[in-house]
Protein backbone atom coordinates (compact mmCIF):
# COMPACT_ATOMS: atom_id res chain seq x y z
CA UNK A 1 0.00 0.00 0.00
CA UNK A 2 1.24 3.44 -0.90
CA UNK A 3 -1.40 5.29 1.76
CA UNK A 4 -3.10 6.77 -1.17
CA UNK A 5 -6.61 5.92 -1.04
CA UNK A 6 -9.78 7.64 -3.37
CA UNK A 7 -11.66 10.42 -1.51
CA UNK A 8 -15.27 9.28 -0.75
CA UNK A 9 -17.59 10.82 -3.57
CA UNK A 10 -18.80 13.63 -1.46
CA UNK A 11 -15.87 14.63 0.01
CA UNK A 12 -13.81 14.51 -3.92
CA UNK A 13 -16.93 17.18 -4.95
CA UNK A 14 -16.77 19.47 -1.92
CA UNK A 15 -13.26 19.40 -3.09
CA UNK A 16 -14.08 20.43 -6.79
CA UNK A 17 -16.50 23.21 -5.65
CA UNK A 18 -14.12 24.34 -3.34
CA UNK A 19 -11.80 25.13 -5.86
CA UNK A 20 -14.48 26.35 -8.47
CA UNK A 21 -15.44 28.92 -5.71
CA UNK A 22 -11.48 30.14 -5.28
CA UNK A 23 -10.24 33.49 -7.02
CA UNK A 24 -8.78 33.04 -10.31
CA UNK A 25 -4.99 32.43 -10.48
CA UNK A 26 -2.20 33.93 -12.34
CA UNK A 27 -1.95 30.81 -14.84
CA UNK A 28 -5.90 31.32 -16.11
CA UNK A 29 -5.94 35.18 -15.34
CA UNK A 30 -7.51 36.85 -17.37
CA UNK A 31 -10.47 34.23 -19.02
CA UNK A 32 -12.78 36.87 -19.01
CA UNK A 33 -13.15 40.74 -19.87
CA UNK A 34 -11.34 43.62 -17.41
CA UNK A 35 -13.74 46.12 -16.47
CA UNK A 36 -11.25 49.74 -15.93
CA UNK A 37 -13.25 51.88 -13.51
CA UNK A 38 -11.47 55.62 -14.06
CA UNK A 39 -12.34 57.92 -11.03
CA UNK A 40 -12.78 60.72 -13.72
CA UNK A 41 -14.94 61.60 -16.53
CA UNK A 42 -13.95 61.08 -20.36
CA UNK A 43 -11.51 63.80 -21.59
CA UNK A 44 -9.70 63.67 -18.25
CA UNK A 45 -6.05 63.23 -17.71
CA UNK A 46 -7.20 59.83 -16.43
CA UNK A 47 -9.14 58.80 -19.07
CA UNK A 48 -6.79 59.30 -21.21
CA UNK A 49 -4.20 57.62 -19.94
CA UNK A 50 -6.42 54.69 -18.93
CA UNK A 51 -7.54 54.02 -22.90
CA UNK A 52 -3.77 54.17 -23.59
CA UNK A 53 -3.08 51.27 -21.27
CA UNK A 54 -6.39 49.37 -21.55
CA UNK A 55 -6.11 49.31 -25.40
CA UNK A 56 -2.64 47.74 -24.85
CA UNK A 57 -3.28 45.37 -22.08
CA UNK A 58 -6.38 44.19 -24.11
CA UNK A 59 -4.33 43.50 -27.22
CA UNK A 60 -1.54 41.65 -24.56
CA UNK A 61 -4.41 39.20 -23.03
CA UNK A 62 -6.55 38.85 -25.82
CA UNK A 63 -9.45 40.05 -23.28
CA UNK A 64 -11.61 42.91 -23.73
CA UNK A 65 -11.10 45.74 -21.06
CA UNK A 66 -13.57 48.11 -20.71
CA UNK A 67 -13.44 51.26 -19.70
CA UNK A 68 -15.86 52.51 -17.37
CA UNK A 69 -16.04 56.19 -16.60
CA UNK A 70 -17.46 56.89 -13.02
CA UNK A 71 -16.98 60.88 -12.86
CA UNK A 72 -17.87 63.37 -10.22
CA UNK A 73 -17.75 63.49 -6.45
CA UNK A 74 -13.71 63.96 -6.56
CA UNK A 75 -13.99 60.21 -7.79
CA UNK A 76 -14.97 59.34 -4.37
CA UNK A 77 -18.12 57.36 -6.46
CA UNK A 78 -15.61 55.35 -8.39
CA UNK A 79 -12.77 54.73 -5.70
CA UNK A 80 -16.09 53.15 -3.91
CA UNK A 81 -16.99 50.88 -6.21
CA UNK A 82 -14.53 49.13 -6.76
CA UNK A 83 -13.25 48.78 -2.85
CA UNK A 84 -16.85 46.60 -2.59
CA UNK A 85 -15.85 44.92 -5.50
CA UNK A 86 -15.04 41.38 -5.50
CA UNK A 87 -10.98 40.70 -4.99
CA UNK A 88 -10.27 38.38 -7.98
CA UNK A 89 -8.69 41.12 -10.61
CA UNK A 90 -11.63 41.79 -13.02
CA UNK A 91 -12.41 45.10 -11.47
CA UNK A 92 -9.82 48.03 -11.19
CA UNK A 93 -9.09 50.96 -10.18
CA UNK A 94 -7.62 54.12 -12.53
CA UNK A 95 -7.32 56.81 -10.68
CA UNK A 96 -5.11 59.78 -9.61
CA UNK A 97 -3.71 61.23 -6.09
CA UNK A 98 -7.01 62.69 -5.78
CA UNK A 99 -8.91 59.38 -4.52
CA UNK A 100 -5.52 58.27 -2.37
CA UNK A 101 -3.42 61.15 -1.09
CA UNK A 102 -5.72 64.28 -1.65
CA UNK A 103 -9.15 63.34 -0.55
CA UNK A 104 -8.19 61.36 2.70
CA UNK A 105 -6.71 65.13 3.72
CA UNK A 106 -9.64 67.33 2.85
CA UNK A 107 -12.50 65.50 3.30
CA UNK A 108 -13.05 63.91 7.39
CA UNK A 109 -15.09 60.43 6.26
CA UNK A 110 -14.82 58.81 2.97
CA UNK A 111 -17.02 55.48 2.24
CA UNK A 112 -13.41 53.90 1.19
CA UNK A 113 -10.03 53.42 3.13
CA UNK A 114 -7.40 54.26 0.89
CA UNK A 115 -5.02 51.51 2.75
CA UNK A 116 -7.32 48.64 3.92
CA UNK A 117 -9.49 48.83 0.74
CA UNK A 118 -7.10 48.42 -2.26
CA UNK A 119 -4.39 46.24 -3.32
CA UNK A 120 -1.67 48.84 -4.91
CA UNK A 121 -1.33 47.55 -9.02
CA UNK A 122 1.20 49.91 -10.27
CA UNK A 123 1.98 53.39 -10.57
CA UNK A 124 1.31 55.05 -14.04
CA UNK A 125 3.80 57.83 -13.85
CA UNK A 126 3.92 61.54 -12.49
CA UNK A 127 2.37 64.64 -14.27
CA UNK A 128 2.70 68.68 -13.97
CA UNK A 129 -0.29 70.59 -13.47
CA UNK A 130 -0.03 73.74 -15.16
CA UNK A 131 -1.52 77.23 -14.78
CA UNK A 132 -3.44 78.30 -17.54
CA UNK A 133 -5.55 81.63 -17.93
CA UNK A 134 -8.04 82.55 -19.77
CA UNK A 135 -7.15 84.80 -22.76
CA UNK A 136 -9.37 87.51 -21.85
CA UNK A 137 -7.00 87.95 -19.02
CA UNK A 138 -4.91 90.65 -19.22
CA UNK A 139 -1.57 88.69 -17.51
CA UNK A 140 1.09 86.78 -19.24
CA UNK A 141 2.77 85.75 -16.13
CA UNK A 142 2.31 84.78 -12.46
CA UNK A 143 3.56 88.12 -11.19
CA UNK A 144 1.10 89.46 -13.43
CA UNK A 145 -1.49 87.13 -12.38
CA UNK A 146 -0.71 87.53 -8.55
CA UNK A 147 -0.81 91.72 -8.99
CA UNK A 148 -4.51 91.05 -11.19
CA UNK A 149 -5.80 89.31 -8.43
CA UNK A 150 -4.49 91.35 -5.11
CA UNK A 151 -5.58 94.74 -7.19
CA UNK A 152 -9.16 92.56 -7.67
CA UNK A 153 -9.69 90.68 -4.70
CA UNK A 154 -12.39 87.52 -5.43
CA UNK A 155 -12.97 88.70 -8.97
CA UNK A 156 -11.16 86.22 -10.59
CA UNK A 157 -12.63 82.65 -10.84
CA UNK A 158 -10.64 79.83 -10.91
CA UNK A 159 -11.92 76.34 -12.00
CA UNK A 160 -10.95 72.76 -10.08
CA UNK A 161 -12.23 69.80 -11.78
CA UNK A 162 -10.37 67.69 -8.73
CA UNK A 163 -8.71 67.67 -5.19
CA UNK A 164 -5.58 67.86 -6.55
CA UNK A 165 -6.37 70.81 -8.34
CA UNK A 166 -8.71 72.75 -6.15
CA UNK A 167 -5.58 71.60 -3.57
CA UNK A 168 -2.85 73.39 -5.77
CA UNK A 169 -4.50 76.62 -6.19
CA UNK A 170 -5.45 76.90 -2.36
CA UNK A 171 -1.66 76.64 -1.64
CA UNK A 172 -0.70 79.93 -3.70
CA UNK A 173 -3.66 82.00 -2.80
CA UNK A 174 -2.12 81.22 1.04
CA UNK A 175 1.34 81.42 -0.04
CA UNK A 176 0.81 84.71 -1.82
CA UNK A 177 -1.61 85.98 0.04
CA UNK A 178 -4.35 86.86 -2.77
CA UNK A 179 -8.22 85.99 -2.67
CA UNK A 180 -9.51 84.41 -5.92
CA UNK A 181 -13.39 82.08 -6.07
CA UNK A 182 -13.28 78.31 -6.10
CA UNK A 183 -15.73 76.68 -8.63
CA UNK A 184 -15.95 73.10 -8.90
CA UNK A 185 -16.37 70.72 -11.94
CA UNK A 186 -17.02 67.38 -12.15
CA UNK A 187 -13.66 67.03 -14.59
CA UNK A 188 -10.60 69.30 -15.37
CA UNK A 189 -11.71 68.40 -19.04
CA UNK A 190 -15.40 70.12 -18.20
CA UNK A 191 -13.25 72.92 -16.11
CA UNK A 192 -10.83 74.13 -19.05
CA UNK A 193 -13.54 74.22 -20.75
CA UNK A 194 -15.08 77.49 -18.85
CA UNK A 195 -11.56 78.63 -18.96
CA UNK A 196 -11.85 78.89 -22.80
CA UNK A 197 -15.06 80.52 -22.63
CA UNK A 198 -14.01 83.13 -20.34
CA UNK A 199 -16.97 81.91 -17.74
CA UNK A 200 -13.88 81.36 -15.52
CA UNK A 201 -10.25 82.90 -15.66
CA UNK A 202 -7.68 80.62 -14.04
CA UNK A 203 -7.06 76.76 -13.68
CA UNK A 204 -4.22 74.27 -12.02
CA UNK A 205 -5.01 72.08 -14.45
CA UNK A 206 -3.06 68.35 -15.45
CA UNK A 207 -0.89 68.84 -18.27
CA UNK A 208 -2.45 66.07 -20.00
CA UNK A 209 -5.82 68.15 -20.27
CA UNK A 210 -3.76 70.97 -20.84
CA UNK A 211 -1.38 70.97 -23.32
CA UNK A 212 -3.61 70.57 -26.49
CA UNK A 213 -5.69 73.65 -25.88
CA UNK A 214 -2.05 75.90 -24.62
CA UNK A 215 -0.70 74.39 -28.15
CA UNK A 216 -4.18 75.14 -30.28
CA UNK A 217 -3.96 78.82 -28.48
CA UNK A 218 -6.69 78.66 -26.72
CA UNK A 219 -5.69 79.32 -23.19
CA UNK A 220 -2.60 80.76 -21.96
CA UNK A 221 0.00 78.52 -19.69
CA UNK A 222 1.87 81.27 -17.04
CA UNK A 223 3.60 78.17 -14.94
CA UNK A 224 4.29 74.31 -13.59
CA UNK A 225 3.80 73.67 -10.61
CA UNK A 226 6.72 71.19 -10.23
CA UNK A 227 9.98 71.53 -9.44
CA UNK A 228 11.87 71.88 -12.52
CA UNK A 229 11.38 72.41 -16.17
CA UNK A 230 8.94 70.14 -18.26
CA UNK A 231 10.16 69.80 -21.87
CA UNK A 232 6.70 69.61 -22.59
CA UNK A 233 6.64 73.02 -22.06
CA UNK A 234 9.60 75.44 -23.05
CA UNK A 235 9.99 78.46 -21.29
CA UNK A 236 7.10 78.05 -19.08
CA UNK A 237 8.92 78.70 -15.57
CA UNK A 238 7.76 76.77 -12.40
CA UNK A 239 5.24 78.50 -10.12
CA UNK A 240 8.36 78.53 -7.34
CA UNK A 241 10.43 80.44 -8.61
CA UNK A 242 7.48 82.81 -10.85
CA UNK A 243 5.04 83.30 -8.14
CA UNK A 244 7.98 83.49 -5.01
CA UNK A 245 7.13 80.65 -3.18
CA UNK A 246 10.15 78.46 -2.29
CA UNK A 247 9.13 74.82 -2.16
CA UNK A 248 5.98 74.68 -3.60
CA UNK A 249 5.83 71.65 -5.88
CA UNK A 250 2.70 69.53 -6.76
CA UNK A 251 2.07 67.34 -9.38
CA UNK A 252 -0.59 64.63 -10.22
CA UNK A 253 -0.22 61.01 -10.38
CA UNK A 254 -1.69 58.35 -11.51
CA UNK A 255 -2.26 54.56 -10.64
CA UNK A 256 -3.87 51.88 -10.70
CA UNK A 257 -5.13 49.89 -7.89
CA UNK A 258 -7.73 46.40 -7.45
CA UNK A 259 -9.70 45.39 -4.38
CA UNK A 260 -8.31 44.83 -1.32
CA UNK A 261 -7.91 40.54 -1.07
CA UNK A 262 -6.90 40.05 -4.94
CA UNK A 263 -4.32 37.83 -4.93
CA UNK A 264 -1.10 38.54 -4.90
CA UNK A 265 0.44 36.23 -8.13
CA UNK A 266 -2.52 38.33 -10.10
CA UNK A 267 -1.66 41.78 -8.91
CA UNK A 268 1.83 41.01 -10.03
CA UNK A 269 1.29 39.81 -13.11
CA UNK A 270 -1.03 43.23 -13.58
CA UNK A 271 2.13 44.88 -12.33
CA UNK A 272 4.50 43.53 -15.18
CA UNK A 273 2.43 44.35 -17.71
CA UNK A 274 1.69 47.56 -16.98
CA UNK A 275 5.33 48.32 -16.53
CA UNK A 276 5.92 46.59 -19.93
CA UNK A 277 3.49 48.70 -21.37
CA UNK A 278 5.27 51.84 -20.08
CA UNK A 279 8.71 50.48 -22.20
CA UNK A 280 6.65 50.61 -25.01
CA UNK A 281 8.82 53.35 -26.89
CA UNK A 282 5.54 54.76 -28.78
CA UNK A 283 3.36 54.74 -25.65
CA UNK A 284 6.99 56.36 -23.24
CA UNK A 285 7.23 58.80 -25.91
CA UNK A 286 3.91 59.95 -26.52
CA UNK A 287 3.71 60.12 -22.04
CA UNK A 288 6.73 61.84 -22.46
CA UNK A 289 5.34 64.94 -24.58
CA UNK A 290 2.32 64.99 -22.48
CA UNK A 291 4.53 66.10 -19.39
CA UNK A 292 4.27 62.40 -17.69
CA UNK A 293 7.52 60.78 -15.73
CA UNK A 294 6.24 56.83 -16.28
CA UNK A 295 7.17 55.11 -13.43
CA UNK A 296 8.21 51.08 -12.98
CA UNK A 297 7.45 50.53 -9.03
CA UNK A 298 6.44 47.04 -7.84
CA UNK A 299 3.39 46.52 -6.00
CA UNK A 300 5.16 47.50 -2.43
CA UNK A 301 6.87 50.36 -3.81
CA UNK A 302 3.50 51.95 -5.18
CA UNK A 303 2.05 51.48 -1.44
CA UNK A 304 5.24 53.16 0.09
CA UNK A 305 4.97 55.76 -2.42
CA UNK A 306 0.72 56.46 -1.55
CA UNK A 307 1.59 56.65 2.07
CA UNK A 308 4.13 59.56 1.86
CA UNK A 309 2.39 61.06 -0.26
CA UNK A 310 -0.91 61.45 1.99
CA UNK A 311 1.76 62.77 4.68
CA UNK A 312 2.62 65.42 1.92
CA UNK A 313 -0.39 66.13 0.78
CA UNK A 314 -1.26 66.71 4.56
CA UNK A 315 0.85 68.88 5.22
CA UNK A 316 0.41 71.03 2.19
CA UNK A 317 -3.24 71.25 3.37
CA UNK A 318 -1.76 72.31 6.86
CA UNK A 319 0.58 75.19 5.33
CA UNK A 320 -2.37 76.52 3.52
CA UNK A 321 -4.32 76.75 6.18
CA UNK A 322 -7.37 74.13 4.54
CA UNK A 323 -9.65 71.87 7.53
CA UNK A 324 -11.10 68.78 6.03
CA UNK A 325 -14.46 68.85 5.50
Amino acid sequence: MNGWAPLPRRAAAALLLGAAARPARAETYPARPIRLIVAFGPGSGSDVRARLYADRLAAAWGQPVVVDNRGGGSGILAAEAVARARPDGYTLLFTSNTTHAANPVLFRRLPYDPVADFAPVALIGRTPLVVVVSNDLPVRDMAGLIAHARAHPGALNYASGNTSSHLAAEMVKAGTGVSMTYVSYRSNAQAILDVIAGAAQVMFSDAVVALPQIRQGRVRALAVTVDAAVPALPGVPTVAGAAGLPGYAVASWSAIFAPAGTPAEIVARLNAEVIAIGREPGLRARMTEEGTIPSELPPEGVAGFVAQEVERWREAARQAGIEPQ
